[in-house]
């Protein structure tokens, strides 16, 4: 009987087929909207979906815990076109939950990606059952959430999650969808083919006002935020800098809009801003902000100084005058702002200024009375590099390595379209003063909710999005060691990704705080007495591994992990003692 079963099946006809289950059905839709590639760990409940994942060759990364799994989505999108994005697939209550961490930092840097989470069956939602969560608990750190409470209606649901999460300001969209339905075969509703929205153009009076005043501008400075990045108006943002002869500041997701090479290229506003970067902020006569919402993290509680006469263009209207008063203030998105203004300075005879090669941007010298805009960014950039320089331990062979020189040795190494992610903690605000972004889409940090542990996750994401390109990741231990267990994703995937981990055995920069302001021990919060052998770790979760003590070997280190077909990790011993950016580049002058 089995067998005559299994002869009937075989002879049946598409015709005869039966109807396609609602979790086939969302990943078909998945696919037609550009989406081929999911993260996550699957569960009993998402099978349905990992079925249909494999019938049609999308791509499902297999994480160790949904903590990564958000990141992994966020650097995808971070390091690809935007609008472009993954999806991610979790489990209900504990996946869900574990995931929030990521999708609320998607959501504070509007980066898009779909959420699917499966949600308990609905003839037991009410009941405890296993996982059971209120699907509103996750409002709050989505753009938007929504539960499928009609089997019919799942694909459409899906369907607009995407655009929405696509439509500016961008952003994650979780949809979840009970287990039973998945599993269903209910005939869908056929979607809508609604498309996101074009940004709204920028008002013609308010981007005319902003040019004159920019026109007139003896010095003007551009404040670049991470609409620049998400709305692709990188070039835009050189056009308009070269043009007004401004230097351009960045916040922390600004940081690479304009390549940090760039001649106008003057630094990142973040908790290790130099003294002499402040001082040109609040030295302009016009400032120019554009794509940020000027949070209290980038401008240290809006203590920072901004010019007198401030143009704010963001997409929130109740982020312009919170903080700052505002000369102008316009809601838009950048790019087309970024546009419109190009073409209205045109219109009143700015002159696009001559910049130096790239190539040159850090050989110019410094002077006093700086008065063009690259002799004003070059100025800051040779005082940056002082202090820097103040910090080597190059005349000590004794002494332990610091941030800044592991960060030089690696830049010289890197090519300059490798994607570069950077963790959050004490080492990142070194890497957002010191190591120069290439290109909007080759550097990745966390902005505002700067949440530790996404510098491996987010390089994987990356990766998987450019495997082309070189992928590294830069870390702390203390950062790494919240997502240790993704270097057995990276082994398991074959995952080519460069992971070089700053080794200092510290949360250095909360043991720096609580030695200076509370009266703690010095590395009151280290393990050195315990210790923590990274390559120990990595090789036995099989990925080959080194570790550097000396400078001159980290270049050789990190060509030989390129070269590699497959994950590396780098450990480098670092100096826990060493002085914080916070602390060391707003001191009034480097210290002899």
């Amino acid at each position: 009987m089995a067998k005559h079963e299994r002869t009937e099946r075989a002879e049946r006809t598409d015709d005869e087929a039966p109807p396609p289950t609602v979790g086939e059905a969302v990943v078909d839709c998945l696919l037609d909207h550009g989406i081929d590639t999911a993260f996550g760990i699957p569960g009993k409940q998402t099978l349905p979906l990992n079925r249909a994942l494999a019938d049609r060759d999308a791509r499902f990364v297999v994480a160790r815990h949904e903590t990564a799994v958000t990141h992994q989505a966020w650097g995808y999108a971070e390091s690809s076109p935007p609008g472009e994005m993954a999806a991610t697939v979790v489990v209900p209550g504990p996946g869900d939950m574990n995931a929030m961490n990521g999708l609320k930092n998607a959501l504070n840097d509007a980066v898009p990606l779909l959420h699917l989470a499966v949600e308990t069956e609905r003839d037991v939602r009410g009941g405890d059952g296993i996982h059971e969560t209120p699907p509103d608990t996750y409002d709050n750190v989505v753009k938007e959430n929504v539960l499928v409470e009609s089997p019919a209606g799942a694909v459409a649901a899906v369907a607009d999650a995407i655009r929405v999460a696509r439509e500016a300001p961008q952003g994650p969209v979780r949809v979840g969808i009970p287990k039973d339905v998945l599993a269903s075969r209910t005939p869908q509703a056929t979607p809508s083919d609604r498309q996101p929205a074009p940004p709204a153009e920028p008002p013609a009076t308010a981007t005319t006002e902003a040019a004159d005043l920019l026109a007139a501008a003896d010095t003007p400075v551009i404040l670049a935020g991470g609409g620049v990045r998400r709305a692709g108006a990188a070039a835009a943002l050189k056009r308009v800098a070269e043009r007004l002869d401004a230097p351009v500041v960045t916040t922390y997701k600004g940081k690479g809009t304009l390549p940090e090479t760039h001649p106008l290229s003057a630094g990142v506003l973040c908790g290790g801003a130099s003294v002499e970067l402040r001082a040109l902020l609040a030295g302009s006569d016009v400032g120019l902000v554009v794509g940020s919402d000027l949070d209290a993290v980038a401008t240290a509680t809006w203590s920072v100084e901004l010019p007198e006469t401030l143009i704010h263009a963001t997409f929130d209207p109740d982020d312009i005058g919170f903080g700052y008063e505002t000369a102008v203030g316009i809601v838009a998105d950048a790019s087309r702002f970024l546009d419109d203004l190009d073409e209205a300075l045109r219109g009143d005879g700015a002159v696009e200024a001559e910049v130096e090669a790239e190539d040159g941007a850090d050989d110019r010298p410094s002077d006093e009375a700086a008065t063009t805009g690259t002799e004003r960014a070059a100025a800051v950039r040779e005082a940056d590099r002082s202090r820097f320089a103040a910090l080597s331990t190059a005349d000590d062979p004794g002494a332990p390595m610091r941030s800044v020189e592991v960060l030089r040795e690696v830049r010289a190494v890197v090519p300059d379209d490798a994607v570069v992610t950077a963790d959050a903690g004490g080492f990142r605000i070194w890497t957002l003063v010191s190591f120069p972004a290439m290109g909007p889409e080759a550097f990745i940090n966390p902005g505002s909710w700067a949440t530790m542990g996404t510098g491996l996750p987010s390089a994987m994401g990356a990766a998987v999005a450019n495997p082309d390109r070189d992928v590294v990741a830069l870390t702390g231990d203390g950062g790494l060691m919240m997502c240790i267990h993704e270097l057995h994703t990276l082994a398991s995937e074959g995952i080519d990704v460069t992971v070089v981990a700053l080794n200092n055995a510290d949360y250095a920069i909360i043991s720096e705080e609580a030695e200076r302001s509370y009266g703690f021990d010095p590395q009151a919060y280290g393990w050195e007495e315990t210790g923590l052998d990274l390559v120990a770790v990595a090789e036995g979760m099989g990925v080959p591994a080194e570790r550097v003590t000396e400078r001159e070997a980290i270049g050789g280190a990190i060509d030989g992990a390129r070269e590699h077909d497959g994950p590396v990790l780098i450990e480098i011993v670092t100096d826990p003692a060493e002085p914080q950016a916070s602390e060391w580049m707003t001191r009034p002058s480097v210290p002899e």
